[in-house]
Parts: structure tokens; sequence; C-alpha cells
């Protein structure tokens, strides 16, 4: 589904991502760890164009390195921002709407789907978006990326800040997604939830890859897991 290939990409001058290569298979929750500034936000906006990439990006077989993000949208890869770019002003059915790649075609997921999922969501169908709970702005975010029935979605760091029962919460979601054959990569700070929902691990440190395995293999490997990941 996803195949990036010695990826490199830079702020100006500095030289973030360091010749990163991983895929994601058709199905599968892959997690991108690692702690905060080793380059993992900075993979995911190479891969949507929203930072210039260098390298192979490859995404159902084309490649999409060099490509605006509308266009790599279109193509049907979604992606879900840490900042949960919502519009406050607007409904939430009408942030929903706008998600919506065709709103002629019947996609993978429906209003009615989302609505399912959440049910917070419909209770406050009529709400502006601006006066949600964070978490339930995160929720919001996610499931208007599903209206545009991506291929993978690209979820970026979708527990910060919640609750215990919101983080549960997103995990399920997470799950409902992949089970309807969606791919997702996860970045994600809580490794406890990558552990629990993802097929694979990759963990990153100074901009490039120093693990990739199975969470069992992670969990297995104190050594990795003290050097680039524990606090």
């Amino acid at each position: 589904m996803l195949q990036v290939r010695d990826l490199h990409a830079y702020y100006g001058k500095s030289h973030i991502l360091h010749g990163v290569s991983f895929e994601v298979k058709t199905g599968e929750i892959v997690s991108l760890l690692g702690r905060n500034g080793v380059g993992r936000s900075t993979t995911i906006k190479a891969i949507m164009g929203d930072v210039p990439p260098q390298g192979s990006i490859l995404f159902k077989g084309a490649e999409i390195a060099g490509r605006k993000p509308h266009e790599i949208a279109r193509l049907g890869l979604g992606y879900v921002p840490e900042n949960r770019d919502i519009f406050p002003a607007l409904t939430v059915r009408e942030n929903l709407y706008l998600g919506q790649k065709d709103t002629k075609a019947s996609g993978r997921w429906s209003m009615q789907d989302m609505f399912e999922i959440f049910p917070r969501l419909e209770e406050r169908a009529d709400t502006q978006a601006g006066v949600l709970s964070g978490g339930e702005q995160q929720m919001l975010t996610m499931c208007r990326t599903l209206m545009g029935d991506p291929d993978l979605i690209m979820v970026d760091e979708p527990t910060e800040g919640l609750s215990p029962m919101m983080v549960e919460r997103v995990a399920e979601l997470l799950e409902r997604i992949a089970s309807r054959g969606v791919s997702i990569l996860l970045v994600e700070q809580k490794l406890t939830i990558a552990l629990k929902i993802c097929q694979r691990l990759y963990v990153m440190g100074h901009g490039h890859m120093v693990f990739e395995g199975t969470p069992q293999q992670l969990k297995d490997n104190a050594a990795i897991r003290k050097e680039w990941l524990e606090v």
C-alpha cells in the first residue's frame, strides 16, 4: 500500500529525516514510535506533501513524492493532523460533509456510520465544532477524514491530552477502521496503545529508523526501549 524509501526532509537548512525507509501493507496498523523531535510527524508531513520530500514514496504503486497535498488526498491517502484542524464555526454535521470526496458517490463510510461509531457526534450534530471537548474534536477529525473514503490514513498523536476513557475510544475506532480494510500509519507516544492495536512497529531516533518488528519483539528488546523510548 505505502512504500517509503530513503526519505530525506529539511526545515530550512536543518536536516530532519536521514534516509527513512518503511512500508505499510494493506489492512495493516503500523506505528511510528520515538521521543519528541525525532522526525515522526515530519515523516508523515513529507509523505502528505506538506514538507518537501527527497526520496521515493510509492502509494498503491504510484510515485507521489513531489505531488501537492490535495492531489495526494484524492488518490486515497488521508491525514489526521495532531492539531485537529476542525472548522470551529461550522457544525459537526457540516464538518463531516466537508470531508466527503464526492457527494454523489457512495464510499466505504457514511454519515450514519460516523454517528454509530461515536454517538456523541450525533447528539451534537448541529452544534458548532469549536465548543466540543478535545476528545470530541479528535473523533470528529478522524471521522471527517474517513468521509473521504481513504485507503490509508496517517494519524498523528490521536490520544494526546485525552482522558483514559477517550484514549480507549480512539483505539477502538482505529481497530474498527482497519477491520474495513483501511491501512493505518499511526504516530503515537503511548506505547501501550501501539502495542495493543498494531501489527508492526517502527522506532525512530535522530531522523532514521532504529527498530522494526512486532509488538512482542519490541517488548522483548529492553535495550531499544531504554535507549529510544523510555524517559
